[in-house]
């Protein structure tokens, strides 16, 4: 079987940004919850499509902006796309998805957590982490485990990994916390880019590993010196954003493989939900 784990928070921010704006009758946004109603909608009828889980980030800030007051936080989120959040939720549990709201952990956590559970499993052929998000490529294990674009039907095993970003899954942690990741808040440290970060990183395994002293590091980089000057600066602060970059894999998720299977919609849920964002044609759809 294969397992499919979708980042609802950015499926939903995809819907709110390139689908068109609706309303309800008292002046509700509903758009952004009613194209991913529809796409998911559509994606539940494809045969490979058995096994299916969803997760959100039904409050942004989480267990890690206790470890750093630069973390992310729901700050200058479209209202009107915050406000869909529970609605966005609402849709997928009346479609029958299994269905994570995170709040102290965050829902890529949730997708590493259940990747590597379900990873773990023989009757499990392959795992699809359903974003683009590169915060998951450090869940990637070979051809088993891969992040997956549904629309393109495109997977992305190790090989892509280190094709996209320079490094294999196990050192992306690394590589953004040196990098930094505006998406998250993370810094990273200063001089610091992708090429020379991937380069000391093909040769140490993670941050602590690498050498005060450029001399030691036994490799060729374009203003090596500067960047053990930097990192010996800012060696805690890099040590940091590492921790804060590597998911989680022990998010208290009580469900098994079998609880995830979808086994059909919640037809009166997703009837009353229909009527509510005005599309009737979703029922045909899964009819």
């Amino acid at each position: 079987m294969i397992v499919y784990l979708i980042d609802g928070t950015y499926e939903l921010f995809r819907a709110f940004f390139g689908a068109p704006s609706a309303q309800t009758s008292d002046g509700r946004e509903i758009g952004a919850t009613r194209a991913l109603l529809r796409s998911f909608a559509t994606f539940l009828r494809e045969d490979q499509v058995t096994h299916v889980a969803v997760a959100f980030d039904t409050v942004i800030e989480s267990f890690r902006n206790q470890m750093f007051a630069g973390y992310k936080t729901g700050e200058g989120i479209d209202p009107s796309l915050f406000a869909q959040f529970p609605l966005a939720e609402r849709a997928t549990r009346a479609l029958g998805m299994t269905t994570w709201s995170m709040i102290d952990f965050e829902a890529d956590d949730a997708l590493a957590t259940f990747a590597a559970r379900a990873a773990a499993r023989e009757d499990v052929t392959q795992v699809r982490i359903c974003t683009p998000d590169k915060d998951l490529c450090q869940c990637v294990v070979g051809d088993r485990v891969v992040l997956y674009d549904r629309k393109k039907h495109v997977a992305l095993g190790d090989a892509g990994v280190v094709a996209r970003l320079g490094v294999r899954p196990a050192k992306v942690p690394a590589l953004l916390a040196l990098v930094g990741d505006t998406a998250d808040g993370i810094p990273g440290i200063p001089r610091w880019g992708e090429r020379s970060s991937a380069a000391v990183l093909a040769r140490f395994e993670n941050i602590a590993a690498i050498p005060d002293d450029a001399k030691a590091w036994n490799i060729s980089v374009r203003g090596a010196d500067a960047l053990a000057r930097e990192l010996t600066k800012g060696r805690e602060a890099a040590l940091l954003y590492e921790k804060l970059a590597t998911l989680r894999l022990d998010v208290p998720l009580t469900e098994t493989i079998e609880d995830v299977a979808w086994k059909g919609p919640n037809m009166a849920e997703l009837e009353a939900l229909c009527d509510e964002l005005r599309a009737p044609d979703v029922i045909q759809r899964l009819r």
